[in-house]
């Protein structure tokens, strides 16, 4: 007798081959059209042996994994249980977990970093010679990885862990470069700068870059003033730049970009560092605190930016406040794609296992931008799996022609043919 709270159907087991992935199809078949598998086999090192998987056999299923939800490299298990999606891809065999941890730890230690940065850079300088924009805004951003793992180094927010610095742009939110550091690192910041415009083509710039307080530095403003480059970088308050803020004497109410007024006032002067080739603006915020010290007599909090724009205060502000939108790529790579936890207790096997997730990142941003629709351009990871990936798929052979039967509606069906359509184009 079944309980009135128990569903009136039995569970069994089909021999049918059936993926609940079938999405991830599509994303195999971009990897491809857009000559990431290429890229993998012209600069990845090739096995140790003639019976060891090449590198496409362990980062096509690492990158499906990660894109299709995947956090651990357990889950991979998850890609080799998948035998209707191996069979439309070709994937023949799936490396065991134990296998893959090994390659990631020879890979770091050996010369797969440098490979895998290297069809990073090759992909994103064919990413931006396709986007149709000629200028470009950067952005960049450390960001902290959490770890227990024993070689993690202690953070400055009292947690140990890694501190990867990510660079982006604005117009193509694709990960232009990336820096794996240790939670204590601090510098890199103008090299992080230097391999962005390394991908660049000829024919387009960077505009203006709008950067975080760790690259308050001389080195980075002299780099970027000599590159003809626009900035604004949130200001370190040092003696020097508290001297000149307190001698600023033309405080206005600040109002946002809508008009609308806000508890804070604005003011600017012009400041330089030692080295700086330049003087640059100093645009100021400043608000009352609500509570002073016995022992502190600054009746403010301040808000500093450096900036070479020109035109009102207000406007540099509102320049730099569009690069909160950085945290929203470096959510996407670390929630959306599995970065914020690491597999391995060896620092290069976790700096490689970083890299496969900004590749497989960027490739997402890329299908998004080359592949499908308009309205799918907003869309985070999240939604893309939910809708599109997480699609139930019924594999048959008819006519010596395998066949992918899709469990959706038309309105999907008719993207996915979009999809593949447009993706024949890159071949």
């Amino acid at each position: 007798m079944i309980k009135q709270t128990q569903l009136k159907f039995k569970i069994g087991v089909t021999g049918h081959e059936i993926t609940p992935r079938a999405g991830l199809a599509i994303y195999s078949e971009f990897l491809r059209g857009f000559g990431i598998k290429s890229l993998i086999q012209k600069h990845m090192p090739a096995p140790g042996s003639n019976r060891g998987y090449e590198a496409w056999g362990y980062l096509e299923p690492l990158m499906l994994m990660l894109y299709g939800g995947g956090r651990h490299i357990e889950d991979l298990r998850e890609i080799r249980d998948d035998k209707a999606l191996r069979r439309l891809i070709g994937l023949e065999m799936v490396p065991s977990t134990c296998a893959a941890g090994d390659w990631l730890r020879r890979m770091g230690n050996g010369e797969g970093l440098n490979s895998i940065n290297r069809v990073i850079d090759e992909a994103n300088k064919k990413a931006l010679k396709i986007h149709e924009a000629k200028e470009y805004t950067l952005w960049s951003d450390p960001t902290l990885i959490e770890s227990e793992k024993a070689e993690a180094k202690m953070s400055y927010m009292g947690f140990k862990g890694y501190r990867p610095i990510v660079t982006a742009f604005k117009e193509l939110p694709i990960v232009a470069c990336h820096h794996f550091r240790d939670g204590n690192a601090m510098g890199g910041t103008k090299e992080a700068l230097e391999a962005a415009y390394k991908i660049l083509p000829p024919t387009k710039k960077i505009r203006h870059a709008s950067l975080d307080s760790e690259f308050y530095t001389a080195d980075v403003i002299n780099f970027l003033i000599k590159r003809g480059t626009t900035f604004t970088i949130a200001a370190d308050k040092d003696t020097s730049a508290m001297e000149a803020i307190r001698k600023i004497d033309n405080w206005r109410l600040f109002k946002t970009e809508d008009g609308i007024a806000t508890d804070r006032e604005i003011g600017e002067t012009v400041h330089t560092m030692n080295r700086t080739n330049e003087a640059f603006r100093l645009i100021v915020l400043r608000w009352s605190k609500q509570q002073r010290g016995l022992f502190d007599p600054e009746p403010y909090c301040y808000h500093a930016i450096a900036s070479s724009l020109q035109g009102a205060a207000e406007e540099v502000v509102w320049e730099y406040n569009g690069r909160g939108q950085m945290e929203n790529i470096i959510k996407e790579l670390k929630s959306g794609v599995g970065m914020e936890s690491l597999p391995c207790g060896n620092f290069n096997a976790n700096a490689m296992w970083f890299a496969i997730g900004v590749l497989t990142y960027n490739m997402f941003i890329m299908q998004k931008e080359l592949l499908l629709p308009e309205s799918f351009k907003t869309k985070t990871i999240y939604t893309l799996r939910w809708s599109l990936i997480e699609i139930a798929g019924k594999v048959v052979k008819h006519g010596r022609m395998l066949w992918l039967l899709l469990s959706t509606t038309m309105d999907k069906f008719s993207i996915y043919n979009h999809m593949r359509k447009r993706c024949m184009a890159f071949e």
